[in-house]
């Protein structure tokens, strides 16, 4: 009986008619099984994998990838796009890796839910790495900031709840803890952003206004989305206790206490030999019945905004305020040698990525000791002029990281492939258009630190059990139709420091929500995106 039952479903498909018929390719499920032989339909905006002879299917095209591997969509884990997926929702940089799907309120430096006077507030300070909005474009709540990407962007979103966005709403940038009505006002904005379609709670704990939180604060935030499904995300409050593993705790911390499970992001550390204890760490907590994942990027850089140097208390009281701050001789005297990075590193690895004013244009791709030098100014002097001139709109790219710690870390089951993408500047890091065919061309294929299948597990399946997505990130009946063709001999990513804007080779097409986005290398301008919503 079962066996007729499956001869007729199959005998169905065969006198069915697809939109797309992809023919012949190796089929890479995202579970990190083996690839097998078969071809994928595409209806509408869901899958069908077909095995055996498809010579007899009809479709409204048909594209033969002989010696190609199928996947899912690649799921970006931590992206920076949201602006940008507004002013250029073709989106090349991203899609043309693969990726299908951005997670965007990241590092809690993102915009809603707030209020129209505090959201100005927001764009001049995260400008350098978000860009702006087109003109006349804004809005206050999550839902109001997701139906401005719903089918305007090549790309699907899923978004977190920004602690920044909850704290300047609530308590404004005061460095202090919150009252108990300010606490409880966060967590309302943090409950309400989930209702409106959000996945979880994101903080950045080396940005203002989130550097001035303290561990209870963020516990509590917590807790109240715990009911509703969402998870902890963080970049790590890299200043606490050691500077090396106990920013990590307390991010486990915060998900033992809270209930949600935790996720790191860009989990990394530029000290040699520390890759080892922090996956030891994250096993102690994932042993102690915390559930506790990480992303990390494959370029050994990090990319931030110019600011980030300067104290947090210079910061407090808002971006006007900062402004103000260091005009004052005083101030700067003061911050001296503050703006020099962590773990000895020097500011010849700090390169100018983005520069918002053509005044100052020609100082992108060079280093911040290159203009003080020009300028013949002190260091501080140099920055701070800089920040003011361009209204803080500076961001630098960090030559700082550690290939061997990053190698260890992503081998790990619990990691999974987040870009970091900023993409203001000409002389942006090199992981905004290669990320993900760097992980694999050169990790997966050339250094075979683990399968191709494997590889593919960390941009789809995983990253879709994290957000807890039910119909993507893995190739089977009925999902939604985010696909991806890439053939596993030559994809390469071609983004280098030198010259970042580069895109990928071996990356053929890619399938968004059924629509094909990338068409045999060309942008077919299709804009199918949509605002996921966990709710």
């Amino acid at each position: 009986m079962a066996l007729a039952w499956e001869l007729s479903i199959r005998l169905e498909t065969r006198g069915s008619m697809f939109d797309l018929l992809i023919r012949n390719g190796r089929i890479v499920d995202g579970t990190g099984q083996t690839w097998f032989r078969a071809s994928l339909g595409i209806m509408g905006d869901v899958v069908t994998v077909l095995k055996g002879d498809t010579s007899g299917i009809l479709a409204g095209r048909i594209i033969d990838v002989e010696g190609s591997m199928i996947c899912p969509g690649f799921i970006d884990m931590h992206s920076h796009s949201e602006l940008k997926l507004m002013t250029d929702p073709a989106h090349e940089a991203k899609v043309r890796q693969g990726v299908t799907t951005e997670a965007i309120g990241m590092d809690g430096l993102s915009y809603a839910p707030i209020s129209p006077a505090k959201l100005e507030q927001l764009l001049t300070f995260l400008a350098a790495i978000n860009g702006t909005p087109p003109p006349g474009t804004r809005w206050s709540s999550v839902k109001e900031f997701l139906d401005l990407l719903d089918g305007r962007a090549a790309c699907n979103v899923a978004f977190m709840v920004p602690h920044a966005a909850i704290r300047i709403e609530a308590m404004g940038w005061e460095d202090r803890a919150p009252t108990p009505p300010e606490l409880d006002r966060m967590k309302e904005l943090a409950r309400q952003g989930m209702r409106d379609g959000a996945f979880g709670f994101a903080t950045g704990l080396t940005y203002p206004p989130g550097a001035y939180s303290e561990t209870d604060e963020l516990v509590v935030i917590s807790e109240a989305i715990a009911d509703v499904g969402g998870f902890y995300m963080t970049h790590a409050r890299y200043t606490k206790g050691d500077q090396l593993l106990d920013p990590f705790r307390e991010a486990i911390e915060i998900g033992q206490r809270s209930g949600i499970p935790v996720h790191i992001s860009h989990f990394h550390s530029p000290v040699d030999g520390m890759g080892e204890r922090m996956i030891g760490l994250v096993d102690e907590g994932r042993n102690a019945g915390v559930d506790v994942t990480f992303d990390q990027y494959p370029y050994a850089a990090a990319s931030t905004i110019l600011h980030s140097l300067l104290p947090y208390w210079v910061h407090a009281g808002g971006p006007a305020v900062l402004l103000e701050r260091i005009k004052d001789p005083g101030v700067r005297e003061q911050i001296r040698d503050a703006v020099n990075p962590m773990w000895g590193s020097t500011l010849d690895n700090y390169v100018f990525s983005h520069i918002g004013s053509d005044k100052n244009k020609e100082w992108e791709g060079r280093s911040m000791t290159d203009l003080a030098d020009f300028q013949s100014k002190k260091m501080v002097d140099s920055i701070c002029d800089l920040l003011i001139e361009e209204n803080l709109e500076v961001a630098f790219v960090a030559r700082t990281g550690n290939p061997e710690n990053i190698r260890t870390i992503v081998r790990h089951p619990a990691h999974m492939v987040g870009s970091d993408g900023v993409l203001t500047g000409e002389m942006p890091n090199p992981r905004t258009f290669g990320t993900f065919p760097y992980v694999l061309g050169q990790f997966a294929r050339e250094e075979g630190l683990f399968r191709m299948e494997e590889a593919v597990r960390k941009m789809t399946a995983l990253p879709a059990q994290r957000l807890g997505l039910q119909d993507r990130g893995i190739l089977r009946d009925g999902m939604k139709a985010d696909v991806v063709v890439f053939n596993p001999d030559t994809v390469e990513a071609k983004a280098t420091f030198e010259e970042p804007k580069q895109y990928p080779v071996g990356i053929d097409y890619v399938i968004v929500n059924g629509k094909l986005v990338i068409d045999n290398g060309t942008h077919t301008g299709a804009l199918p995106g949509r605002a996921l919503k966990s709710q």
